[in-house]
């Protein structure tokens, strides 16, 4: 290799070093992206209705912070407060499990069941392993200045982003060769689309599982219904994992009031969580995106050890403008065109004829 190759190679293995160590701010940045992107949206649907993109985008960020005063006033607090109150009645319900165990146990001839020492041991330790957790968890959402700082940064990047978004797509188009740019610029349109659509189908997926959710626990009597419902609807937005996550909170409140509620809780979000996945999923997500299972819960495990928590939550945008760019570059712009020398495409059509 010539010098001018190592230096290439050099250069290319320092700057993956630090886009690597600066992987969180990237990621902090695209989510300012996913965020702007989706607001621009509602600018583009207030300039049709013939208002001026300045009033526009104070209509849009005022919007916006009346959610997160929503968010971080009213559900935050009542989740927290739920979280509290199941921390305190998590003895009772072990109480309770052990009383039915043992009358379980009672009924059944021949000491089928073994003897509950070994269960006791073990809800004792996941006792143990949720309080530590949920109080380690708080103490660091409530006392952690550098996540106050992150979700400062994050809006303003996506505010700067709203603001300008032209010259910001157009220094990112810049960065490629000037044949390409063109090309760039119906992927980054790909991109737009398929973010706006997966968080249009999100939105209403997520608001028809806490509809449901509230209606059903509701009925079966469980305490804190709303909180339980609005804890399934923002879980929603973590694919597989949060809706598995969603039950535990309803099913320990319906041990305290029966046992026969706590199986009714399984069942109900079961129920949920097929009518969710086999009609409500497709329904919503059949013209706007079309992500495979299997690569949607590689996405969740992939990018939450790459980025962490944040990576948890980002993990199906991420998914998503991979996949745009994969499509557009890799397949249509690369293999789509890649032709075999003319001295090998007969045999090789010969071969195929024959093979057919």
């Amino acid at each position: 290799m010539r010098l001018g190759q190592w230096v290439s190679l050099l250069a290319l293995g320092i700057a993956i070093y630090i886009l690597w160590q600066i992987r969180n701010v990237l990621l902090l940045l695209f989510a300012a992206a996913v965020l702007s992107t989706i607001l621009n949206r509602v600018v583009r649907y207030l300039r049709r209705m013939h208002v001026k993109r300045g009033p526009a985008i104070a209509i849009t960020l005022l919007l916006l912070l009346l959610a997160l005063f929503s968010l971080f006033a009213i559900i935050l607090p009542r989740l927290a407060g739920q979280f509290q109150l199941l921390l305190q009645v998590l003895p009772e319900v072990v109480d309770r499990l052990e009383i039915t165990y043992s009358s379980i146990q009672a009924r059944i001839p021949g000491n089928l069941l073994p003897n509950n020492e070994g269960i006791d041991n073990l809800i004792r330790e996941l006792q143990t392993w949720a309080t530590l957790a949920v109080g380690n968890l708080f103490s660091f959402v409530t006392n952690s200045v550098g996540i106050v700082l992150n979700f400062l940064l994050f809006l303003a990047a996506a505010i700067m982003l709203l603001i300008n978004p032209i010259q910001y797509r157009r220094i990112f188009i810049m960065a490629f060769p000037a044949f390409y740019r063109p090309r760039i610029n119906q992927i980054l349109d790909e991109c737009e689309l398929s973010l706006v659509g997966w968080i249009r189908a999100t939105f209403v997926a997520m608001t028809v599982v806490a509809a449901v959710s509230y209606l059903g626990l509701l009925i079966l009597g469980v305490p804190l219904p709303l909180v339980n419902a609005l804890l399934a609807g923002l879980l929603e937005f973590i694919p597989n994992i949060g809706p598995t996550l969603s039950v535990i909170p309803p099913l320990l409140l319906a041990l305290l009031v029966d046992p026969w509620k706590a199986v009714a809780v399984v069942i109900l979000y079961v129920l949920i969580q097929q009518f969710e996945s086999f009609v409500l999923v497709p329904f919503v997500m059949k013209h706007e995106v079309s992500i495979l299972p299997l690569f949607t819960l590689l996405s969740v495990v992939v990018f939450s050890v790459f980025f962490g928590f944040l990576g948890l939550f980002m993990a199906i945008p991420l998914l998503l403008v991979v996949q745009v760019w994969l499509r557009e570059v890799l397949v249509k712009d690369v293999m789509n065109r890649w032709q075999t020398p003319s001295r090998e495409r007969e045999p090789i059509a010969a071969g195929v004829s024959r093979d057919l």
